[in-house]
């Protein structure tokens, strides 16, 4: 793979609240410094609801040298909400990219299940859904119709000011026009019930012709969770939204953790994917609690990193978290493959695709 990455969240926001209530400038660099050093990372994917922050990021990222793929992360707006997000964060990304920086535009997350006005509903609960029930009966042409309208029009609001290359982050549900972007991305998940296609799905994105980049992937930290790995959050108990407890009992299983982003790590370079970002270094809402299994929040968290919430580690002093087993496998394995690849952003083209695979 050419992008070696990983996604950093700079705070995901809703109904005015953020998900990462601390937020250092100094903090920020050093975790970017350890994701680029440590990780042996070349891209970083960063994700969040508030401009100003995601600026911060993506300038203090394309410093270190990284590939800064900058992704505005709305979170039940509206389509004119997301579109003025968007025309904001494509001025930030412009003056970045002109410093020198290889800035990718990532023009939102899942957006026909995570935002207003795709699918029905009033919450993400609803419209989840709603949409899974289309898939069964086959009604998903309208609800990518929405979709592709206002993904054509927000690249036009979007090129306005942005120069650089475009991609999209699709749930392998929604029919993208890729023609629109420079990259496929898929938010693409294995679980058991997908296992024995997953790889043949990857291939078949691949031999679309347009460099593939996979920006979400990965799963939680209790055991068994790989086989469920997109609803491996699930097992989260929530009060007014804030995630509080767990559902049951589950067993930490690190190693399960490290070994299912290798093992996927594996197809992706085996099947020629250009870029691919795990998801994630760290949630800052589900910290790690050794001495209350039910309400340890970072068996439910994709991070490499387990977040304390009243100290900080030991294996970098001075941080809020200690490293996974998934984190030293992460950092082995792009280590190992730090060799190969080399600048592909500026070679990106075009051609119409349609996104294909199953979540």
């Amino acid at each position: 793979m050419r992008a070696k990455g990983i996604a950093y969240d700079t705070g995901f926001v809703r109904n005015g609240g953020t998900s990462r209530e601390h937020f250092d400038p100094d903090v920020v660099r050093r975790e970017l410094a350890i994701i680029r050093d440590d990780l042996h990372c070349t891209a970083v994917h960063l994700v969040g609801g508030d401009p100003e922050r995601l600026d911060l990021a993506a300038r203090q990222a394309a410093e270190l040298g990284l590939e800064v793929w900058l992704s505005p992360y709305p979170l039940d707006l509206t389509p004119a909400e997301i579109l003025e997000l968007f025309v904001d964060c494509a001025k930030r990304a412009e003056r970045l990219r002109q410093t020198g920086a290889e800035v990718v535009f990532v023009a939102g997350v899942e957006l026909s299940i995570m935002n207003q006005g795709f699918v029905p509903g009033e919450s993400l609960e609803e419209r989840l859904g709603l949409l899974l029930n289309a898939i069964r009966t086959n009604e998903l042409e309208e609800i990518n119709t929405r979709l592709n309208e206002f993904l054509k029009r927000a690249v036009s609001k979007i090129r306005e000011h942005f120069d650089g290359k475009l991609t999209y982050a699709c749930i392998p549900f929604e029919r993208v026009d890729w023609s629109l972007f420079d990259f496929v991305s898929v938010e693409l998940i294995r679980s058991a019930e997908v296992a024995d296609r997953f790889q043949e799905g990857v291939r078949k994105l691949v031999e679309q012709g347009k460099p593939v980049a996979i920006t979400g992937f990965g799963t939680a930290t209790w055991r068994g969770s790989g086989d469920v790995a997109p609803r491996s959050m699930e097992i989260v108990e929530y009060d007014d939204g804030i995630p509080v407890r767990l559902s049951g009992d589950y067993v930490r299983d690190e190693e399960g953790q490290a070994a299912y982003l290798v093992e996927l790590l594996e197809i992706f370079d085996a099947e020629g994917v250009d870029g691919a970002f795990v998801y994630l270094f760290a949630l800052e809402n589900y910290p790690h609690r050794a001495d209350d299994p039910r309400r340890d929040l970072d068996l439910a968290s994709f991070g490499v990193v387990k977040v304390l919430e009243d100290r900080t580690g030991e294996s970098y002093p001075g941080l809020r978290w200690e490293p996974k087993a998934a984190f030293a496998a992460l950092a082995d394995y792009y280590r190992e493959s730090g060799e190969s690849g080399g600048s592909g952003v500026r070679a990106a083209s075009g051609g119409k695709l349609s996104s294909t695979s199953a979540r």
